[in-house]
């Protein structure tokens, strides 16, 4: 069917967009919440290197600036523009439930909207979903970390050398699925053109998550 992608602009909606297009469903456009118009919601992602995301898979990309305080309401606005574009469902790639939401709130918000929800990594096992996620071919790089994790996680990419380290830590999750990492895509099997990250800063935020910002890139073709 007609959909809409949630997008982060990192590995796991990447991987679910590329797993809903695989069985068939048509990407009408990607929808990315903003923590500003600068930066992407929680990841902090450049928008720039959202836009290069986008035009790299020749997709539309809709960009919607929200708060805490208005996320659910500017969420369903943005799913509504989604809809009245003609689509009836969206994609995410939440493997459980969405944090800091009640249980059941995607669906519930969807329902409100009109829009069936699509998951295609729902409550899959993580370490599988990374190791399959690894032979799609997609590039990954840390750019968030939470409290518990060393700046060194930060500008890491996600190989099979990343999972055996994550795996030794005892008590994170292979996906990040506890808010562990976050990361940027910035290369994979449908991307027509590649993100060189050139110039990157590491932070420590005042709430104690580790966050690294990119300054430069370049876009490149393959």
């Amino acid at each position: 069917m007609k959909v809409v992608a949630s997008w982060s602009g990192g590995k796991d909606s990447c991987y679910a967009y590329y797993l809903a297009t695989q069985q068939g469903h048509q990407v009408l456009s990607l929808l990315t919440m903003m923590m500003s118009e600068e930066k992407s919601n929680f990841h902090m992602i450049p928008t720039g290197i959202l836009d290069a995301q986008a035009e790299a898979m020749g997709v539309p990309l809709i960009k919607k600036e929200t708060s805490a305080a208005t996320y659910e309401a500017d969420f369903k606005a943005a799913l509504t523009e989604g809809k009245a574009m003609g689509a009836e469902g969206l994609v995410t790639g939440d493997i459980y439930e969405v944090a800091g939401h009640e249980e059941g709130w995607l669906e519930r918000v969807c329902k409100e909207v009109g829009l069936i929800t699509v998951k295609p990594l729902w409550m899959g096992d993580t370490k599988q979903i990374y190791l399959d996620y690894l032979k799609t071919g997609f590039k990954a790089t840390v750019v968030r970390t939470n409290k518990t994790m060393s700046l060194d996680w930060l500008g890491r990419v996600l190989d099979c050398k990343f999972y055996d380290d994550i795996l030794a830590l005892g008590d994170v999750d292979a996906c990040g699925e506890g808010g562990e990492y976050h990361t940027v895509i910035t290369d994979g099997p449908n991307f027509k053109t590649k993100i060189e990250l050139l110039q990157t800063e590491k932070h420590r935020l005042e709430n104690g998550f580790g966050y690294m910002e990119i300054k430069k890139w370049k876009v490149i073709p393959k």
